[in-house]
Parts: structure tokens; sequence; C-alpha cells
């Protein structure tokens, strides 16, 4: 039986194989089927677009997580951060850095390295 556990699985082998369309695709037809993403989906398809510096798609994906009211958490934002810092996007980085912050959202070590290194990346 298909389940949130199982597309979440899958979506993170695609991510780890750096096939982050397929982790797309694969996101899409759960969100369009029976079976709602949560916190964890989210944050695996995020992750992969991010690897990919898809920082347009990654931040889609934060946007559509908010419109479904799942709570973004600190792996979430952590990999937003991250896929804005690969895509050299080190404005946008640092304001997820900053949204974090004003939401009480506890920043750790891989929160302050992907924002440091957006910035590094930005001049």
């Amino acid at each position: 039986e298909l389940d949130a556990i199982t597309f979440s699985a899958t979506i993170s082998a695609y991510q780890k194989c750096g096939k982050w369309k397929s982790a797309l695709h694969v996101f899409n037809v759960m969100a369009s089927g029976e079976v709602e993403p949560n916190v964890v989906t989210f944050g695996a398809v995020i992750s992969a677009c991010g690897g990919a510096a898809k920082w347009r798609e990654a931040l889609q994906l934060l946007k559509e997580m908010a419109q479904t009211r799942v709570e973004s958490n600190t792996i979430t934002c952590n990999a937003a951060i991250s896929a804005c810092e690969k895509g050299a996007k080190w404005d946008h980085a640092l304001q997820f850095f900053g949204l974090m912050q004003d939401s009480k959202l506890q920043s750790n070590l891989i929160t302050y390295n992907a924002a440091i290194s957006a910035c590094e990346k930005g001049g």
C-alpha cells in the first residue's frame, strides 16, 4: 500500500542519486493522489531540488508547504537555504535564515554553514 512513508523513501532515494526531476515527479504523483505529503516528504523533495541547485523549485515547494498547512521545520528550512546557496542566491538564503530566527525555529550547524557558504558564493 502506498503511503507517505513509501513516497518519502522513494523521493529520498532519487535525491541521493541526484535525480531531482524524478523526485519531483513522484512528489507530484503523491500530491495529486489520495496520500497527503507531510513534512518529511516536503523535506526530501526540497533537498532533491536543492542538491541540483534548483532553488526556484525548492522555494515553490516551501510555498506549497505553507499553503497545505504543513509546518516547516529546521530540516525543510535548511534544505531551502542550501538550495539557495547552491543556486548562488545568497540574498534568498539570508532571507530564509532571518525567517527561521523570526519563527523561532532552531538553527543548527547546517543552517549556519549553508548561510555562510551562500554569502561566500555571493561575493
